[in-house]
This record gives C-alpha cells, structure tokens and sequence, in this order.
C-alpha cells in the first residue's frame, strides 16, 4: 500500500492546483487521475479571471498562461458589457485560454514539482479513521493517507461516500456542446430567439467548429449523440452543415448545487465536487482553482503539527460563501435568458442599473474574483479596516534588499508581515521561522477594487493566499492572536 499525506482524487485545474499549493509547502501529495494521459478532449472551461491569474501570479506561473491565451478587458453580466480594463490590478483581463491548455499547464508544473500522479486510477470509495484515510482506486489498489481531498468533479465519488449533502436546484434547461467537421460554411455567430441561444465557432484549427445550442425540452440524462446535433441544428438554421466525424459531444444543464459541508473530519472537498451551476460567466474553473489556494497552506500546516486541525474549518468558513454567490449569479442570469414579457422587463431595469457606475463596477470586481472579501471575525481596534479579509494589492515596494513586488514574496507559499513603519518596529521572533518580516516603503495610493482608495496602514500580516489576516501599526494589537490563529502557536 502507497502511503501519501494527502491523496487528491481527481486531476483537473483544481487538483492540480492544490498539488502544486502543497508541493511548494513540502507536503508528500499525490494524485489519482480517472484518465490515462494527459489529453483533455474539447473545450469545456474558457479562461481565466483577474483573480485566478493573480494566484497563479504569486506562484511565479501567470506568464505561462498569459503567453498562450487571448486578453480581453471587458466581460458581460446579461449582455451589459463589464470594463474591467480599469480594475486597479497588473492583470486587469479576462484571459481567453481553453481548458485543455491550462490543464497541460498545471500539469508541468506539479511535474517540475515533483507530484506523484496515478492515472488511470480512480478514486472508487474510502474509509476514514482517526488518523488516516484508506482510498480505494480502480486498479484495485489502496493508497494511504492523512487526508482525502475530493477533486472529483459534479458527479464526485468522494463526496457520494462520504455522505455529504448536494444541496441545490434541479436542472430546467440543457445545452448541447459539440466540435465536429462541417461540410458547408456555418453560420458563424451567435443567434437568439424566443426559443433560446445558439453559436458556432470556428476551431483553432479551421476545419471544424464548435457549436453550442439550447435544446427545445429539457434533456438531464444520456450521452447525447452527432444525431441530436443535427436535429438541433436543423431546427434552428434549416440544415446541418453536413456535420460529422465528433470530437466531442456533449450536454450541461442549468442544475445549481453546492455541497453542504465542505469536509468531514480527514475528507474535504474542491471545486465541482464542492459546487456545480451553469458555465455562464466561466466562473466555475476559476473558483475551484481559487478553493485549491484557500486550502493548500492550511492543509500543509495541519499536515506539518503547525496548525490544530480546527484550522481547516476556516476552509469551508471561508470559500463556502463565495461559491454561494457565484450559484446565486448563474442562477440569476439563466433566468434573465427567458424570452416572456415580465423576464424581458426585469432585464431591461438591471441593464438601465448597470449603466450606473457604481453597480456595474461592484459587479466587475465581483465576477473577476478581485471583490472577494473573507469575514475573518476579528474583534479588535484595527479590524475594520477595508483591506483585512481581502486580497493584497500587488504593489512595487522599496525594501533594503532593492525592489520588490509584493507577489514574489508569495513565490514559497510563506506568509508575510509588511511593515511600512518605523524599521525594526515588530518583533515577531516565536514566529520568525514561519513568518517573512520585510521592511518596506510604497509611494503610491492604496487603492481597492470596487471601493476605490483606501487608508495606507502601517502594517499588514499577509496569508500565503493573498489575502490581509491582520492590519495594524506599531502598537501590534492583535497581532499576536492573528499569528497564533492562522500560523500556529508561538515557538519557544
């Protein structure tokens, strides 16, 4: 029996972001992959956000990505065009990059890694004890470890065993998704009527197309065939195109659930297998991956005796919320694509709101993920300031070592205390073997998404995830609990 800290059972972009988060932390990890290579047929997911390429970004990986995709700075929320070409980030784009791509990128780099992968092994069932999590894989074999992380998908296995509750919307709506080779020029476009939304794309390789079409009555189960395409072709555009010879085909619905919990005792849960809703916006890829960085360090410190296991908790705490207000979105634009009189009202208020600055810039840094705000439940003088819970801003700082952005000092997956006071003003030393303490100075204006400028503070205690744990000055109240609280108790 292979024995690892943490298995993860599933090796799309959210599993093998978490890989990589605890590879970096020197966690043993290894994956258990359904498929038996690396190839990922059709497009599914379409690109990354402002946010998930700002992780990537603190892991030293965003040129990767950004020197094989296409930027886009404006994204749509109901057809109302969203400018997030002013959001005050160094990645202020939608980067339009296919699924497969991103998957193949990831998987480099947890190779470089060094990340055991098992593939053609899925995760079949597991049993859990006080210690340690026994996973069944396809091969018949048994891997060993501390923890289970679900990565499995919508239909995940792990979280069906481990009894959690998928709680949620039925499907109402089904799209067909096809690449096939033509034998007549499409239509090229998008198309929209009273029976729903209709596009074809020409592939990369300009011999075949991608179509994405609605079908007229709900279909929830069954591989859809190259004959349903055609049928739903023909309705709509009175012929086929002469398709044939699929890549792939295949059907998502509007079904929204989120799982109930996010772990149970030494099994936990990340992207689909945690949350699934209609692609409409392209959040899903991006939120799992963002799941992978929230849980990755907390994992690896529970994992290393740094942090009580009750640090987990803030895992489910933390991103549970988030992925409520994605389904939320989702569900709300679905809605708005119906074609009856009252829905065509409706829509057209939100669009005359959206022409507001205000709302239509809270919903950019929204749907870009730069918004997000964690509820940390801090009770002190310095809690409410506007940048504790959120991300840190990538700012150009001026340190006794030369120049600095603040994302390289992410690289190693460490937290950072920034003091941008007095020099030697902090003494962190029970934490000074977990903690980076840099002194720093920035000339610049501190400015957030959505809420615009912001109070300079003295100092901020950052996560390895990016995001403010504690604001505060020279007098460090409550500095002490939030170290203790998210990086473990003082060392002697």
């Amino acid at each position: 029996m292979a024995e690892h800290a943490v298995v993860i059972g599933g090796g799309g972009p959210t599993g093998l972001m978490l890989a990589g988060e605890l590879a970096l932390a020197g966690v043993d990890v290894a994956i258990a992959e359904r498929r038996a290579s690396r190839d990922l047929i059709g497009a599914r997911a379409g690109g990354l956000h402002s946010r998930t390429i700002e992780v990537l970004d603190q892991r030293g990986i965003a040129d990767r990505f950004l020197a094989q995709g296409q930027l886009h700075q404006v994204t749509a929320f109901h057809k109302v065009p969203l400018d997030i070409g002013s959001l005050p980030t160094r990645h202020n784009y939608f980067l339009g990059l296919w699924q497969k791509h991103i998957e193949r990128t990831l998987a480099d780099w947890v190779d470089e890694l060094g990340v055991r992968i098992y593939r053609g092994c899925e995760v079949m069932g597991f049993a859990q004890s006080d210690v340690s999590v026994d996973v069944a894989v396809s091969d018949g074999s048994l891997l060993r470890a501390e923890y289970l992380v679900g990565c499995d998908g919508g239909r995940s296995v792990i979280r069906k065993s481990a009894g959690i509750e998928f709680v949620g919307s039925d499907a109402t709506q089904s799209w067909l998704l096809a690449e096939v080779q033509m034998t007549e020029e499409p239509a090229w476009g998008f198309r929209e009527d009273a029976t729903g939304t209709y596009a074809i794309a020409k592939l990369e390789n300009g011999r075949a197309m991608r179509v994405v079409l609605s079908e007229r009555t709900l279909k929830a189960g069954g591989e859809p065939t190259l004959s349903d395409v055609s049928e739903a072709l023909t309705a709509v555009y009175g012929t086929d195109y002469g398709i044939h010879t699929p890549a792939t085909i295949s059907r998502f619905t509007d079904m929204t659930r989120q799982a109930a919990v996010y772990r149970d005792r030494r099994v936990l849960l990340a992207g689909d297998a945690a949350h699934v809703h209609p692609p409409m916006g392209g959040q899903g890829l991006n939120i799992g991956v963002q799941d992978a960085v929230n849980l990755g360090w907390k994992l690896a410190q529970v994992v290393e005796r740094i942090s009580p296991e009750s640090l987990l908790d803030t895992y489910h705490a933390e991103r549970h919320p988030v992925a409520a207000r994605v389904l939320r979105n989702t569900m709300a634009v679905v809605a708005l694509r119906r074609t009856d009189d009252r829905t065509m009202a409706l829509g057209d208020i939100l669009t005359e709101l959206l022409g507001l600055d205000e709302p239509r810039t809270r919903l950019a840094a929204e749907t870009s993920g730069l918004g997000i705000r964690y509820d940390l439940g801090y009770a002190y003088i310095g809690d409410k300031h506007p940048l504790l819970g959120r991300r840190m801003p990538d700012l150009d700082l001026v340190t006794p070592s030369g120049p600095l952005r603040v994302f390289t000092l992410l690289r190693d997956v460490r937290p950072v205390l920034l003091n941008f006071g007095e020099s030697g003003g902090f003494d962190i030393t029970p934490w000074s073997r977990r903690i980076q303490l840099i002194d720093a100075k920035y000339a610049g204006m501190w400015e957030l998404p959505a809420l615009g400028l912001v109070n300079a503070p003295t100092a901020v205690l950052i996560r390895p995830d990016g995001y403010v744990a504690w604001v505060g000055d020279l007098n460090q109240l409550g500095l002490a609990d939030a170290l203790t609280q998210w990086f473990g108790p003082p060392s002697a």
